[in-house]
């Protein structure tokens, strides 16, 4: 069987509004936690999204 070399991240605002946004990454070539700027249709503007884990 071969390693699953994707995990499962989420991506939660730094608004505070507590809106997430789910997403893969391939853990081989990023190794440092994703900062992405997204949509917050909560606060209706562009915020940091920055990446946490799921919990299982």
């Amino acid at each position: 069987m071969t390693k699953n070399k994707r995990i499962n991240i989420k991506l939660l605002s730094s608004s505070g509004s507590g809106h997430f946004y789910t997403s893969t990454k391939n853990i081989i070539n990023t190794k440092k936690k994703i900062k992405l700027k997204k949509y917050d249709p909560i606060k209706k503007k562009h915020f940091i999204y920055n990446e946490i884990k799921i919990n299982k």
